[in-house]
């Protein structure tokens, strides 16, 4: 008992410093966007990036004490390593107000984000709930809706902003309303790759009710055949058993 218990709170100490990690990665969203639309070196977005890469090195040291083996757990985060390189590095570059290497170094930093961020939220992501899809991908919709209405000046209402996120996340692209701005046609990329999947979990998981549904009537249909199947057979038992009582 005292093994499990101890092995219960090192489970719920990792959660919190996971947490963490994606508080600080969710903060970097915000500061790309800052240094992207400042035509000058700005201090929030540098402060963010900052601290985002002492947080993730912090958990991941308090992670890897945790472990039984901590060089090793250390060599396999690599990707919180190149993170954290990546963090610092964007906290001192220049202003990314045009195409160069600095907003090509803070957009790199953007997808190893991502790409972490959808590692941690993995677990909840896959539930398989049709339900708790619909609510996830509602949730990313409008959260990329809202960026659009902040981004792009065309998307002037929530509404349009919504609009141009479903519009983008689907590939439709009807071209009433499309990213003008640099800043607008960056988040239209993360769109595409967030929206997309979720999409495409909503249509994976009705089509997944659907077979379900199928697949449960066949079962139903072969219990029933092989109930009447069973029954026929005790009637033919107990026909045997009178002829043999005769």
């Amino acid at each position: 008992m005292p093994a499990l218990s101890d092995k219960h709170s090192a489970l719920h100490t990792q959660a919190r410093w996971h947490w963490l990690v994606l508080a600080a990665l969710l903060a970097t969203i915000p500061a790309f966007y800052i240094e992207l639309l400042e035509a000058s070196p700005h201090a929030v977005g540098r402060g963010v990036y900052l601290l985002a890469a002492l947080a993730l090195g912090l958990a991941q040291w308090q992670l890897a004490r945790l472990h039984a083996q901590a060089r090793l757990y250390l060599r396999r985060q690599w990707l919180d390593g190149l993170l954290v390189l990546g963090l610092l590095a964007s906290a001192v570059a220049p202003a990314s107000g045009e195409f160069g290497l600095p907003l090509l170094l803070r957009f790199a930093v953007a997808g190893l984000s991502l790409l972490r961020m959808t590692d941690i939220l993995r677990p909840w992501i896959t539930r398989g709930s049709l339900r708790h899809v619909l609510a996830l991908s509602a949730a990313v919709l409008g959260v990329c809706g809202i960026g659009f209405w902040l981004l792009e000046p065309r998307a002037q209402t929530i509404g349009n902003g919504l609009w141009l996120a479903f519009t983008t996340a689907a590939t439709v692209g009807y071209g009433d309303i499309v990213p003008t701005t640099l800043a607008s046609k960056i988040f239209a990329v993360f769109v595409v790759l967030m929206g997309y999947a979720a999409i495409s979990l909503v249509t994976a998981s009705i089509a997944a009710v659907w077979v379900e549904s199928t697949e449960r009537k066949i079962e139903q249909d072969i219990l029933r055949e092989l109930h009447a199947e069973v029954r026929a057979l005790r009637e033919e038992l107990r026909a045997l058993k009178q002829d043999s009582t005769r």
